[in-house]
Protein backbone atom coordinates (compact mmCIF):
# COMPACT_ATOMS: atom_id res chain seq x y z
CA UNK A 1 0.00 0.00 0.00
CA UNK A 2 1.39 2.95 -0.68
CA UNK A 3 1.81 5.82 1.98
CA UNK A 4 0.64 8.80 0.92
CA UNK A 5 0.19 10.25 4.88
CA UNK A 6 4.31 10.79 5.19
CA UNK A 7 7.28 12.09 3.79
CA UNK A 8 10.23 10.67 2.30
CA UNK A 9 12.32 12.23 5.25
CA UNK A 10 10.00 10.29 7.84
CA UNK A 11 10.26 6.79 5.50
CA UNK A 12 14.08 7.34 5.40
CA UNK A 13 14.78 7.63 9.26
CA UNK A 14 11.96 5.26 10.24
CA UNK A 15 13.99 2.84 8.12
CA UNK A 16 16.98 3.77 9.73
CA UNK A 17 15.79 3.70 12.99
CA UNK A 18 14.40 -0.28 12.12
CA UNK A 19 17.33 -1.38 11.19
CA UNK A 20 19.27 -0.38 14.39
CA UNK A 21 16.96 -1.49 16.93
CA UNK A 22 16.63 -4.79 15.26
CA UNK A 23 20.19 -5.11 14.61
CA UNK A 24 21.63 -3.50 17.71
CA UNK A 25 19.16 -3.11 20.17
CA UNK A 26 17.53 -6.33 20.33
CA UNK A 27 20.43 -8.10 21.30
CA UNK A 28 20.36 -5.91 24.76
CA UNK A 29 17.50 -7.83 25.69
CA UNK A 30 19.25 -10.30 27.09
CA UNK A 31 21.52 -7.76 29.30
CA UNK A 32 21.79 -8.52 32.83
CA UNK A 33 21.85 -4.82 33.33
CA UNK A 34 18.37 -4.27 32.80
CA UNK A 35 16.85 -4.41 36.22
CA UNK A 36 12.92 -4.70 37.24
CA UNK A 37 13.38 -0.59 37.53
CA UNK A 38 14.79 -0.36 33.41
CA UNK A 39 17.74 -0.49 32.10
CA UNK A 40 20.90 0.85 34.18
CA UNK A 41 22.91 4.26 33.60
CA UNK A 42 25.80 1.95 31.94
CA UNK A 43 22.92 0.13 29.79
CA UNK A 44 21.01 3.35 28.63
CA UNK A 45 24.70 4.92 28.21
CA UNK A 46 25.83 2.53 25.37
CA UNK A 47 23.08 1.75 23.64
CA UNK A 48 22.58 6.28 23.77
CA UNK A 49 26.38 5.66 21.99
CA UNK A 50 25.80 3.27 19.62
CA UNK A 51 22.33 5.37 18.69
CA UNK A 52 24.49 7.92 18.50
CA UNK A 53 27.51 6.49 16.19
CA UNK A 54 24.40 5.10 14.04
CA UNK A 55 22.94 8.68 13.20
CA UNK A 56 19.42 8.09 14.99
CA UNK A 57 19.73 9.57 18.29
CA UNK A 58 16.02 11.64 18.97
CA UNK A 59 15.15 10.86 15.22
CA UNK A 60 12.01 12.58 15.18
CA UNK A 61 13.53 15.87 15.86
CA UNK A 62 16.52 16.47 13.67
CA UNK A 63 19.19 18.91 14.22
CA UNK A 64 18.28 22.30 13.12
CA UNK A 65 15.26 21.00 11.27
CA UNK A 66 12.95 21.33 13.99
CA UNK A 67 10.31 18.34 15.07
CA UNK A 68 8.74 16.49 12.57
CA UNK A 69 5.45 16.07 11.87
CA UNK A 70 2.97 14.02 14.29
CA UNK A 71 2.53 11.72 11.12
CA UNK A 72 6.40 11.05 10.49
CA UNK A 73 6.52 10.86 13.98
CA UNK A 74 4.40 8.03 14.17
CA UNK A 75 6.54 5.59 11.47
CA UNK A 76 9.27 6.43 13.57
CA UNK A 77 8.54 6.10 16.79
CA UNK A 78 6.91 2.66 15.91
CA UNK A 79 9.98 1.90 14.60
CA UNK A 80 11.86 2.17 17.99
CA UNK A 81 9.31 0.38 19.54
CA UNK A 82 10.00 -2.70 17.63
CA UNK A 83 12.13 -3.54 20.97
CA UNK A 84 10.83 -2.51 24.76
CA UNK A 85 14.54 -0.78 25.09
CA UNK A 86 13.98 0.79 21.77
CA UNK A 87 12.52 4.14 22.61
CA UNK A 88 15.27 4.26 25.07
CA UNK A 89 18.39 3.39 22.78
CA UNK A 90 17.30 6.44 20.86
CA UNK A 91 15.77 8.81 22.97
CA UNK A 92 12.09 8.96 22.30
CA UNK A 93 10.73 7.31 25.53
CA UNK A 94 8.68 8.48 28.34
CA UNK A 95 8.28 11.18 29.91
CA UNK A 96 11.41 12.61 28.19
CA UNK A 97 9.66 12.67 24.59
CA UNK A 98 6.72 14.08 25.96
CA UNK A 99 8.96 17.02 27.97
CA UNK A 100 11.22 17.69 25.31
CA UNK A 101 7.78 18.17 22.99
CA UNK A 102 6.79 20.69 25.94
CA UNK A 103 10.03 22.45 26.56
CA UNK A 104 10.07 23.20 22.64
CA UNK A 105 6.69 24.31 22.62
CA UNK A 106 7.06 26.44 25.89
CA UNK A 107 10.35 27.27 27.28
CA UNK A 108 12.33 30.42 26.92
CA UNK A 109 15.45 30.79 24.57
CA UNK A 110 17.67 30.38 27.85
CA UNK A 111 15.43 27.84 29.31
CA UNK A 112 15.64 25.74 26.21
CA UNK A 113 19.76 25.67 26.27
CA UNK A 114 19.65 24.73 29.78
CA UNK A 115 17.13 21.87 29.73
CA UNK A 116 15.94 21.06 26.87
CA UNK A 117 19.48 20.90 24.76
CA UNK A 118 20.84 18.04 26.63
CA UNK A 119 18.00 16.38 26.76
CA UNK A 120 17.77 16.34 22.45
CA UNK A 121 21.46 15.22 23.06
CA UNK A 122 20.80 11.86 24.82
CA UNK A 123 23.19 12.32 27.79
CA UNK A 124 20.37 13.29 30.36
CA UNK A 125 16.84 12.45 30.88
CA UNK A 126 13.67 14.05 32.85
CA UNK A 127 10.97 13.59 35.14
CA UNK A 128 7.37 14.55 34.92
CA UNK A 129 6.04 15.48 38.69
CA UNK A 130 2.66 16.06 38.83
CA UNK A 131 0.54 13.10 40.02
CA UNK A 132 0.26 12.88 43.79
CA UNK A 133 -0.05 9.69 46.00
CA UNK A 134 -3.52 8.04 46.76
CA UNK A 135 -3.17 8.09 50.54
CA UNK A 136 -2.72 12.03 50.24
CA UNK A 137 -6.26 12.39 48.22
CA UNK A 138 -3.88 14.35 45.76
CA UNK A 139 -3.64 14.49 42.15
CA UNK A 140 -3.93 11.77 39.99
CA UNK A 141 -6.28 11.24 37.03
CA UNK A 142 -8.19 14.24 38.33
CA UNK A 143 -5.49 17.10 38.09
CA UNK A 144 -7.80 19.57 40.02
CA UNK A 145 -6.93 17.98 43.46
CA UNK A 146 -3.07 18.90 43.05
CA UNK A 147 -1.87 19.49 46.84
CA UNK A 148 1.85 20.56 45.65
CA UNK A 149 1.83 24.00 46.70
CA UNK A 150 4.38 26.84 45.69
CA UNK A 151 4.54 30.15 47.34
CA UNK A 152 6.63 33.70 46.11
CA UNK A 153 9.07 34.74 47.76
CA UNK A 154 10.49 37.74 46.58
CA UNK A 155 12.43 36.47 43.30
CA UNK A 156 11.75 32.77 44.13
CA UNK A 157 9.17 30.30 44.60
CA UNK A 158 8.96 27.70 47.64
CA UNK A 159 7.35 24.29 46.85
CA UNK A 160 6.17 21.30 49.57
CA UNK A 161 4.74 18.46 48.46
CA UNK A 162 4.73 14.69 47.36
CA UNK A 163 4.54 13.00 44.18
CA UNK A 164 4.29 9.53 43.12
CA UNK A 165 4.70 7.83 39.70
CA UNK A 166 7.28 10.26 38.47
CA UNK A 167 8.92 7.98 35.77
CA UNK A 168 12.58 8.13 35.36
CA UNK A 169 12.98 10.53 38.75
CA UNK A 170 16.10 8.28 39.55
CA UNK A 171 18.96 9.52 37.97
CA UNK A 172 17.16 12.61 35.71
CA UNK A 173 18.52 15.57 35.33
CA UNK A 174 16.34 17.58 34.66
CA UNK A 175 12.75 18.50 36.25
CA UNK A 176 9.41 19.75 35.53
CA UNK A 177 7.35 20.08 38.63
CA UNK A 178 3.11 20.98 38.86
CA UNK A 179 2.78 22.70 42.05
CA UNK A 180 -0.56 25.42 42.37
CA UNK A 181 -0.10 28.63 43.35
CA UNK A 182 -2.81 31.38 43.54
CA UNK A 183 -2.81 32.00 39.71
CA UNK A 184 -3.80 28.17 39.35
CA UNK A 185 -1.37 25.49 38.43
CA UNK A 186 2.12 26.30 37.82
CA UNK A 187 4.98 24.57 35.99
CA UNK A 188 9.04 24.68 37.31
CA UNK A 189 12.12 23.68 35.61
CA UNK A 190 14.25 22.61 38.24
CA UNK A 191 18.03 21.37 37.99
CA UNK A 192 18.09 17.16 39.25
CA UNK A 193 18.72 16.33 41.86
CA UNK A 194 18.09 18.12 44.28
CA UNK A 195 18.48 18.04 47.79
CA UNK A 196 14.58 19.35 48.78
CA UNK A 197 13.81 16.52 46.45
CA UNK A 198 13.75 13.29 49.06
CA UNK A 199 12.85 9.81 46.97
CA UNK A 200 10.59 7.73 49.25
CA UNK A 201 10.91 4.73 47.70
CA UNK A 202 10.62 3.28 43.70
CA UNK A 203 7.52 1.08 43.62
CA UNK A 204 8.38 -2.84 41.87
CA UNK A 205 5.31 -2.40 39.40
CA UNK A 206 4.37 -4.39 36.04
CA UNK A 207 6.45 -2.52 33.65
CA UNK A 208 10.20 -2.46 33.76
CA UNK A 209 11.04 -0.77 30.94
CA UNK A 210 11.67 2.64 31.64
CA UNK A 211 15.20 3.68 33.37
CA UNK A 212 14.44 5.34 37.01
CA UNK A 213 11.27 3.61 37.91
CA UNK A 214 8.30 5.53 39.04
CA UNK A 215 9.88 6.61 41.99
CA UNK A 216 7.52 8.67 45.12
CA UNK A 217 9.20 11.28 46.41
CA UNK A 218 8.64 14.14 49.18
CA UNK A 219 9.55 17.94 48.23
CA UNK A 220 10.61 20.28 51.06
CA UNK A 221 10.94 23.72 50.96
CA UNK A 222 12.16 23.48 47.21
CA UNK A 223 13.39 26.61 46.23
CA UNK A 224 13.51 27.63 43.05
CA UNK A 225 13.92 31.63 41.35
CA UNK A 226 11.35 32.75 39.33
CA UNK A 227 13.07 32.16 36.13
CA UNK A 228 12.88 28.69 36.80
CA UNK A 229 8.36 28.94 35.72
CA UNK A 230 8.02 27.36 32.19
CA UNK A 231 5.63 29.41 30.79
CA UNK A 232 3.34 31.72 32.63
CA UNK A 233 2.09 31.64 36.10
CA UNK A 234 -1.42 29.73 36.69
CA UNK A 235 -1.02 28.24 33.60
CA UNK A 236 0.42 25.01 33.79
CA UNK A 237 -2.66 22.81 33.22
CA UNK A 238 -2.85 24.69 29.59
CA UNK A 239 0.62 23.50 29.47
CA UNK A 240 -0.40 19.60 30.14
CA UNK A 241 -2.77 19.66 27.62
CA UNK A 242 0.31 20.85 25.26
CA UNK A 243 2.19 17.86 26.11
CA UNK A 244 -0.81 15.28 27.32
CA UNK A 245 -2.41 14.87 24.08
CA UNK A 246 0.48 14.47 21.69
CA UNK A 247 2.37 12.20 24.78
CA UNK A 248 -0.69 10.19 24.65
CA UNK A 249 -0.27 9.33 21.11
CA UNK A 250 3.34 8.49 20.98
CA UNK A 251 2.55 5.99 24.00
CA UNK A 252 0.17 4.37 21.04
CA UNK A 253 3.46 5.01 18.61
CA UNK A 254 5.48 3.15 20.55
CA UNK A 255 3.43 0.15 21.42
CA UNK A 256 2.06 -0.58 17.84
CA UNK A 257 5.84 -1.31 17.45
CA UNK A 258 6.17 -3.10 20.36
CA UNK A 259 3.07 -5.28 19.68
CA UNK A 260 3.97 -5.54 15.98
CA UNK A 261 7.28 -7.47 17.33
CA UNK A 262 5.10 -9.90 19.27
CA UNK A 263 3.11 -11.11 15.88
CA UNK A 264 5.84 -11.52 14.26
CA UNK A 265 7.35 -14.12 17.10
CA UNK A 266 4.13 -16.08 17.79
CA UNK A 267 3.57 -16.09 13.67
CA UNK A 268 6.75 -17.84 13.64
CA UNK A 269 6.67 -20.16 16.28
CA UNK A 270 2.89 -20.86 15.54
CA UNK A 271 4.37 -21.37 11.78
CA UNK A 272 7.43 -24.03 12.77
CA UNK A 273 5.20 -25.47 15.68
CA UNK A 274 3.62 -28.64 15.40
CA UNK A 275 0.67 -30.31 17.21
CA UNK A 276 -1.77 -33.17 16.12
CA UNK A 277 0.15 -33.67 12.49
CA UNK A 278 0.67 -30.12 11.25
CA UNK A 279 1.40 -26.63 12.02
CA UNK A 280 -0.11 -24.60 14.77
CA UNK A 281 -1.25 -21.90 12.64
CA UNK A 282 -3.33 -24.16 10.52
CA UNK A 283 -5.60 -25.21 13.41
CA UNK A 284 -7.96 -22.13 13.53
CA UNK A 285 -8.29 -21.34 17.54
CA UNK A 286 -4.61 -20.30 16.26
CA UNK A 287 -4.26 -19.24 13.17
CA UNK A 288 -7.54 -17.15 13.61
CA UNK A 289 -6.27 -15.41 16.54
CA UNK A 290 -3.20 -14.41 14.37
CA UNK A 291 -5.75 -12.99 11.27
CA UNK A 292 -7.45 -10.99 14.26
CA UNK A 293 -4.17 -9.85 15.97
CA UNK A 294 -3.64 -8.93 11.99
CA UNK A 295 -6.88 -6.81 11.44
CA UNK A 296 -6.15 -5.18 15.03
CA UNK A 297 -3.01 -3.55 14.28
CA UNK A 298 -3.88 -2.36 11.32
CA UNK A 299 -7.16 -0.70 12.62
CA UNK A 300 -4.50 0.70 15.35
CA UNK A 301 -2.34 2.23 12.73
CA UNK A 302 -5.14 4.15 10.97
CA UNK A 303 -6.35 5.51 14.30
CA UNK A 304 -2.98 6.87 15.02
CA UNK A 305 -2.14 8.29 11.77
CA UNK A 306 -6.15 9.87 12.00
CA UNK A 307 -4.97 11.76 15.28
CA UNK A 308 -1.93 12.53 14.02
CA UNK A 309 -3.59 14.47 11.05
CA UNK A 310 -5.53 16.17 13.51
CA UNK A 311 -2.59 17.03 15.48
CA UNK A 312 -0.66 18.58 12.39
CA UNK A 313 -3.86 20.46 11.21
CA UNK A 314 -2.76 22.69 13.96
CA UNK A 315 -5.97 21.35 17.01
CA UNK A 316 -5.17 20.40 20.32
CA UNK A 317 -6.40 16.97 19.86
CA UNK A 318 -7.75 16.56 23.05
CA UNK A 319 -11.15 14.47 22.02
CA UNK A 320 -9.07 12.61 19.19
CA UNK A 321 -6.18 11.69 21.84
CA UNK A 322 -8.60 10.20 23.94
CA UNK A 323 -10.38 8.10 21.39
CA UNK A 324 -7.45 7.23 20.08
CA UNK A 325 -5.55 5.87 23.46
CA UNK A 326 -8.66 4.13 24.44
CA UNK A 327 -8.73 2.31 21.17
CA UNK A 328 -5.05 1.59 20.47
CA UNK A 329 -4.54 0.86 24.13
CA UNK A 330 -7.04 -2.22 24.46
CA UNK A 331 -6.87 -3.30 21.04
CA UNK A 332 -2.86 -3.67 21.66
CA UNK A 333 -3.69 -5.63 24.72
CA UNK A 334 -6.33 -7.77 23.02
CA UNK A 335 -3.45 -8.47 20.33
CA UNK A 336 -0.50 -9.10 22.82
CA UNK A 337 -2.44 -11.29 25.19
CA UNK A 338 -3.48 -13.60 21.33
CA UNK A 339 0.42 -14.01 20.78
CA UNK A 340 0.78 -15.31 24.64
CA UNK A 341 -1.88 -17.48 24.21
CA UNK A 342 -0.75 -18.84 20.69
CA UNK A 343 2.55 -19.10 22.16
CA UNK A 344 1.49 -21.69 25.06
CA UNK A 345 4.04 -22.09 28.28
CA UNK A 346 6.27 -20.17 26.11
CA UNK A 347 4.83 -17.58 25.82
CA UNK A 348 4.66 -17.14 29.53
CA UNK A 349 8.51 -17.50 30.17
CA UNK A 350 10.80 -14.75 29.43
CA UNK A 351 12.67 -16.83 26.74
CA UNK A 352 11.13 -14.08 24.13
CA UNK A 353 10.18 -10.83 24.75
CA UNK A 354 6.75 -11.18 24.11
CA UNK A 355 6.08 -11.90 28.21
CA UNK A 356 7.29 -8.90 28.64
CA UNK A 357 5.28 -6.81 26.19
CA UNK A 358 2.60 -8.22 28.04
CA UNK A 359 2.85 -6.81 30.63
CA UNK A 360 4.04 -3.15 29.65
CA UNK A 361 1.00 -2.88 27.44
CA UNK A 362 -1.05 -3.57 30.46
CA UNK A 363 0.58 -0.97 32.24
CA UNK A 364 -0.32 1.30 28.92
CA UNK A 365 -3.66 1.36 29.42
CA UNK A 366 -3.60 2.94 32.45
CA UNK A 367 -0.48 5.42 31.87
CA UNK A 368 -1.54 8.99 30.73
CA UNK A 369 -5.01 8.11 31.70
CA UNK A 370 -6.76 5.09 32.52
CA UNK A 371 -9.39 4.10 29.77
CA UNK A 372 -12.49 4.64 31.82
CA UNK A 373 -11.22 8.20 32.68
CA UNK A 374 -11.47 8.46 28.80
CA UNK A 375 -14.73 7.46 28.15
CA UNK A 376 -15.88 9.21 31.38
CA UNK A 377 -14.58 12.24 29.59
CA UNK A 378 -15.84 11.34 26.03
CA UNK A 379 -19.36 10.80 27.76
CA UNK A 380 -19.30 13.85 29.16
CA UNK A 381 -18.95 15.75 25.69
CA UNK A 382 -21.39 13.33 24.10
CA UNK A 383 -23.45 14.38 26.07
CA UNK A 384 -23.24 18.17 25.92
CA UNK A 385 -23.14 18.11 21.81
CA UNK A 386 -26.64 16.53 22.43
CA UNK A 387 -27.75 18.67 24.61
CA UNK A 388 -27.17 21.68 22.22
CA UNK A 389 -28.90 19.91 19.51
CA UNK A 390 -31.64 19.25 21.65
CA UNK A 391 -31.96 22.59 22.85
CA UNK A 392 -30.33 24.83 20.24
Amino acid sequence: MTDYTTTRQGREIAAKVEKFVREVVVPFERDPRWTHHGPNPEMVDQMRASARAAGVMTPHIPAGGGHLSHRDTAIILRAAGLSPLGPVAVNVAAPDEGNMFLLGKVATAVQKTHFLEPLLDGRVRSAFLMTEPAEDNGAGSDPSMLLTLAEPDGDHWVINGRKCFSTGLLGAKVGIVMAKTAGGATMFLVDLPNAAIHVEYVPDTIDSTLPGGHPTSRIENLRVHRSAVLGEVGDGFKYAQVRLSPARLTHCMRWLGACTRAQEIASEYAVKRQAFGKPLIDHEGVGFKLAENRIAIQQCELMIDWCAGVLDSGASGTTESSMAKVAVSEALFTVVDNCVQVMGGTGVTRDTIVEQVFREVRAFRIYDGPTEVHLWSLAKRIKKETLGRLHP
